[in-house]
């Protein structure tokens, strides 16, 4: 299947590592134009060098925090003028801290909305006079837990959920423009925020870190965690000119552990 992704201009954020990171090289090995970005330019450009030298592509990045709004603007700024335009969004956040309602102050609260959710806002209101030229797609990464709450990341449960209610929203608004926009919802994949979450709940289990994966793969149908790369195939499609006629949804990718309809 052609996806038709050659020459598009994509904006990946936070794509030192990770998903992202993921998402961006299965973009670039598509034919797409490609802008990494993250918090740690030393990161960004030893993914820059890896992907040329592992995948023969190149990429370009620029450094930002997507919490500060200015560094925002900026990073729009530079991906438009270095790109030649965005079609492309994918909208990517590192995971707050796992913790129980009481050990939670007002600035986690507020730091995990900015975070999580305004960073999405600040990034799709910045992105919307390019898309707008000629459709494009934004695809919005989530958790599972948009579907089935996740114990110990009530920061995570309430702001992913925010996600799903403004995708829903815009796949509305911006249908007009051909702009179709989606969220995504990684389940267990092999990453260093569910090693960090592995290890949140053994602490909290007194147990070691491998039995609390072991249980978590007996959970899910597959038995196993999946790979970055398996995510990114599925938000590559998303990007593509093959998914048409999907706007608005929400997609799991997770061995089919959460059993919610």
């Amino acid at each position: 299947m052609d996806l038709k992704l050659q020459g598009k201009k994509a904006l990946v954020a936070a794509s030192s590592q990770g998903l992202g990171k993921a998402v961006a090289a299965q973009l670039a090995k598509e034919g797409a134009h490609v802008m990494i970005t993250s918090r740690d330019e030393l990161k960004l450009q030893a993914v820059q060098e890896e992907f040329r030298k592992q995948y023969g592509v190149e990429v370009n990045y620029y450094r930002a925090d997507i919490t500060r709004p200015e560094d925002i603007k900026q990073l729009m700024k530079h991906t438009s003028e270095t790109l030649g335009g965005i079609d492309i969004l994918v909208n990517n956040a590192g995971g707050p801290p796992g913790g129980t309602f009481e050990s939670f102050t007002d600035e986690d609260w507020e730091k995990a909305f900015q975070l999580n959710l305004l960073s999405y806002v600040r990034l799709i209101r910045e992105a919307l006079p390019e898309l707008k030229k000629n459709g494009g797609r934004i695809i919005n990464i989530a958790s599972s837990s948009i579907k089935q709450p996740i114990p110990g990341l009530l920061l995570s449960n309430t702001f992913r959920l925010g996600i799903v209610g403004m995708t829903k929203t815009l796949s509305q608004e911006l249908a007009p423009y051909n702009i179709l926009i989606n969220t995504v919802a990684p389940g267990r994949i092999a990453t260093d925020r569910v090693d960090y979450l592995d290890q949140h709940h053994a602490d909290l289990q007194n147990i070691s870190k491998e039995e609390v994966a072991e249980k978590a793969k007996s959970m899910i149908p597959l038995r196993r965690y999946g790979t970055p790369e398996e995510f990114a195939n599925v938000v590559t499609f998303l990007a593509s000119a093959a998914s048409s006629y999907v706007t608005g949804s929400s997609i799991l990718v997770d061995g089919g552990m959460v059993k919610a309809l």
